[in-house]
């Protein structure tokens, strides 16, 4: 704790000293842009990530290079522990969280009723782009970054990630961008939602400096974290494991490190080239000096797009491991769904272009735009069917993660129907920027992978802690969650259907007492999200202690000790069989 408290207060001091010693010389745009990677590294040399490289550029073993605490202290110093990243990523993952429920909780207060009530329109602006900005960044990295770097070195049989350091990297990297993210609501806010379309993006107050800086920190960690999943799941696989005996969780943490290393440069290089338009004078997307607005959308898009598969992938992971485990089944077309998650990677990669069919784009490209959108529920229908298949006919136990898992499913298909409404041109340009996108969106996002984080959380919640979590509370938080959820969404596709516009702070009369409704309604998700951080926090310390294999399950993270020992097994595992042979299991 203490090295990471003198990290930050170095860090902020460098920043904010190098900012307004620079500010008089140069413009404020590029001195806060000079000031912020300046801070950054300033930070990572205070939490301990120089001296760390330093000692393998000196060829110290990893153990002697890093001689980590044992107790709590750990997680808050540059550990090399892929379980302690794991569980950084976490928790960081849920104190964003819950800045983004309190930004939506200020925007349904504001929302309750036509008329502005208490917020200016730049306040709801900015505090709608942080909740939307605020939850990606949670969809992008508690699965992925969380349980996958938990998990997946575990569930292949290796003792830490290929490389341990970038992989420390990685995770430090996003401190810094939380609380300059934070800081832009200081420094003005930002009025273009979390997509940072220009013009609005290169002019105005600091704070859109803020969240870009912010972004482009989060996109380039995220890359690491790609570079490390692929390398490990390609080379560090146990004696035996080939790709057919992986565990369907790891296919689809491959899978999505596949699209944030093909995407997430093309999002970083459009914000840079967003940075370079405010802080150097340049025109990329100024069209009175050569630019193009409509390129920074095809730019955006060409990422954002599959980065919705790098976020539910991994909660398709989660889900079809889950449920073999308390169907007590074997994973239905287990290799079909294997391939159809690299169709999903493929065909993500060739539908950007719905998201702007509205923009002036060249309407011919339309079609052929709507077709690969339709295509891509082929291979995703087919991973739906392998989780249909896999209940029917089990000897279902509906604890917690199985309510959860079962809750994805629900709301998954309704986001993936709505979600044809979007892709068809026709209908698309009537629902456009309407309440039904905010609906469909939520239902991937929201229903999908949130609800897959909370069942992957509760599943393997004992192995993380070696405690059990309170069923009673889990089952209550699932109530809530579900029925809050869906009152509260279901109700945005009748608002959008009849031209309710998303993004505004202010609507007519006539939709009052739908959006009171909805209002009232989100309580049920807060109140759910309050009963689960308290059952995490109060379970971890007070729980029941737990078995190795509390869920009688096969995959390899269940046949160590719970916790993990340091590195996981005293001696590497041979695999031999699939994970999911339960046929011969008696209940």
């Amino acid at each position: 704790m203490f090295y990471f408290l003198r990290a930050l207060i170095f860090g902020l001091v460098t920043f904010s000293g190098i900012l307004f010693s620079l500010s008089y010389k140069i413009s404020l745009q590029a001195a806060m842009v000079l000031a912020y990677f300046s801070g950054n590294l300033a930070f990572l040399v205070g939490i301990g990530a120089v001296r760390c490289f330093k000692q393998w550029l000196y060829g110290e073993k990893d153990a002697e290079a890093h001689k980590e605490e044992t107790g709590w202290k750990r997680y808050f110093q540059f550990t090399l522990d892929h379980k302690v990243i794991g569980v950084q990523y976490l928790v960081t993952s849920f104190v964003i969280f819950t800045i983004a429920v309190t930004m939506a909780s200020i925007m349904r207060l504001e929302l309750a009723r036509p008329e502005m009530q208490f917020l200016s329109f730049e306040q709801y602006h900015t505090i709608m782009g942080m909740h939307g900005i605020s939850m990606i960044v949670v969809a992008l990295i508690a699965i992925l970054g969380g349980l996958g770097n938990y998990f997946v070195p575990i569930m292949i049989g290796t003792k830490d990630m290929a490389f341990p350091r970038l992989n420390a990297l990685s995770y430090w990297m996003l401190p810094p961008a939380v609380i300059l993210l934070v800081s832009s609501l200081f420094f003005g806010g930002f009025d273009f939602g979390w997509t940072a379309y220009p013009p609005l993006s290169v002019q105005g107050p600091l704070g859109k400096l803020s969240f870009l800086l912010a972004f482009i920190t989060v996109g380039f960690s995220s890359i690491f974290g790609g570079v490390n999943f692929m390398t490990t799941i390609l080379r560090l696989r146990a004696k035996g494991m080939d790709f057919f005996k992986l565990p369907i969780f790891v296919w689809s943490v491959f899978s999505a490190g596949i699209i944030v290393l093909l995407a997430t440069s093309v999002v970083a290089s459009s914000l840079i080239l967003v940075v370079f338009d405010r802080a150097m004078g340049t025109s990329f997307f100024d069209p009175s000096r050569g630019g193009n607005a409509l390129l920074y959308q095809h730019l955006f898009w060409f990422y954002s797009h599959p980065a919705v598969y790098i976020m539910i992938l991994p909660a398709f992971g989660i889900i079809l491991e889950i449920l073999p485990v308390y169907a007590r089944k074997p994973l239905f077309a287990y290799k079909i769904t294997a391939f159809s998650f690299i169709g999903i990677v493929i065909l993500s990669f060739v539908v950007w272009a719905h998201h702007i069919f509205t923009s002036g784009m060249w309407d011919l490209l339309t079609i052929p735009f709507m077709i690969t959108t339709e295509l891509i529920s082929v291979p995703t229908g087919v991973v739906f069917l392998s989780a249909l298949g896999t209940l029917w006919m089990g000897q279902i136990r509906l604890k917690v993660p199985m309510l959860f898992a079962l809750g994805f499913i629900f709301n998954f298909l309704i986001g993936g129907l709505t979600g044809i409404f979007n892709a068809d041109v026709p209908s698309d340009l009537h629902l456009h920027d309407t309440y039904f996108v905010v609906a469909h969106f939520h239902y991937t996002l929201f229903g999908g992978v949130i609800f897959g984080l909370f069942a992957g959380i509760y599943h393997w919640f004992p192995k993380i802690t070696g405690r059990m979590f309170n069923q009673t509370l889990g089952k209550i938080h699932f109530w809530l969650i579900f029925i809050g959820f869906n009152s509260t969404f279901l109700p945005m596709f009748w608002l959008g259907a009849r031209g309710m516009r998303r993004r505004v702070a202010d609507y007519p009369l006539e939709f009052g007492n739908v959006q009171l409704w909805v209002s009232l309604a989100a309580i049920l998700i807060i109140i759910g999200v309050i009963i689960f951080l308290y059952n995490m926090v109060q379970s971890s310390i007070k729980g029941t202690m737990a078995d190795s294999n509390p869920w009688q399950a096969h995959s390899l993270e269940w046949q160590i000790p719970s916790p993990p020992p340091k590195e996981n097994f005293e001696q590497l595992p041979e695999v031999k069989t699939l994970p999911y042979e339960y046929g011969k299991i008696s209940t």
